[in-house]
């Protein structure tokens, strides 16, 4: 089956992809400054690392959404965001105190495969925000999950195949990312919260200033250790609900595209008074 093209609720700009690639960059070095540091420079052996990029992240993601919405986010884009943040957020409790259970993952991928990777990236943000206010859970971690479940969302619109590609196929791409997606959420969440961690074995610690591989060697028994059994269930009911659920989804989400003719351009027409018959 052959699909026309498939209309964008936004149309990333240079500014767009600028502002991307930047919070992007930082949020490589936020997460991976325990890794990435060079044992002789002072931020291995901060403790302040942590809390600066804490800091600094909400107001790189605000810069962020406010460009995209600057480049064409309109009204109509805005009350769907405001649709699929909501029900985002009201999926991620569903699976409180159950290992892994996290149904956000399957609605993110897919909103992002359909309505591209400029809104993906803002309705990941903006529903990781939203579900943390419903649930409690705003602390330091919060931009840190607003970013990854970004990246999570703008990676499903970058997918190939977006016009194309239809049927078990398109479902069999998408389980496939979602479940590597759902994993590499819980492996790059882990770098947020492990430097914070003291007290642990020496085999699962973080060590500042150690050389990497050591370091890396210690990341990875921690993974193993700790969130694994977290990370693969929610990479099996993204799959689970994506071939279960995925068809129907999509073909709503892409109906509601094609309503909201997102690219279909504004025009205003003046009006005339009517003239007098005689």
């Amino acid at each position: 089956m052959t699909a026309g093209r498939q209309a964008r609720a936004v149309r990333l700009g240079p500014r767009s992809v600028a502002a991307l690639v930047l919070v992007s960059a930082i949020g490589v070095m936020a997460f991976g400054w325990p890794l990435l540091a060079d044992s002789a420079s002072g931020l291995a052996h901060s403790k302040d690392a942590p809390w600066l990029f804490a800091a600094l992240l909400p107001m790189l993601l605000a810069v962020v959404m406010a460009t995209i919405a600057d480049s064409g986010l309109d009204a109509k884009a805005i009350a769907m965001l405001g649709v699929l943040a909501a029900a985002g957020a009201a999926l991620r409790p569903l699976g409180a105190g159950t290992a892994g259970v996290e149904p956000m993952f399957f609605l993110m991928v897919l909103a992002g495969r359909v309505l591209g990777p400029g809104f993906g990236f803002v309705l990941g943000a903006v529903a990781m925000f939203a579900s943390a206010l419903l649930t409690g859970g705003v602390g330091p971690w919060m931009p840190f999950q607003m970013l990854t479940m970004g990246w999570v969302s703008m990676g499903a619109g970058l997918l190939p195949g977006a016009d194309r590609l239809r049927g078990r196929r398109e479902l069999a791409l998408l389980a496939a990312y979602g479940a590597v997606s759902a994993v590499l959420y819980g492996l790059i969440m882990n770098l947020q919260g492990w430097p914070y961690l003291a007290g642990m074995a020496s085999g699962v610690s973080f060590v500042p200033g150690d050389p990497l591989d050591q370091n890396l060697a210690r990341y990875v028994a921690y993974c193993l250790a700790t969130s694994l059994g977290w990370d693969l269930p929610r990479a099996l009911v993204t799959v689970v609900l994506t071939g279960t659920l995925g068809g129907p989804v999509l073909k709503a989400l892409r109906r509601a595209t094609r309503r909201a003719a997102f690219d279909a351009p504004v025009s205003f027409e003046e009006s005339r008074p009517p003239t007098a018959a005689g």
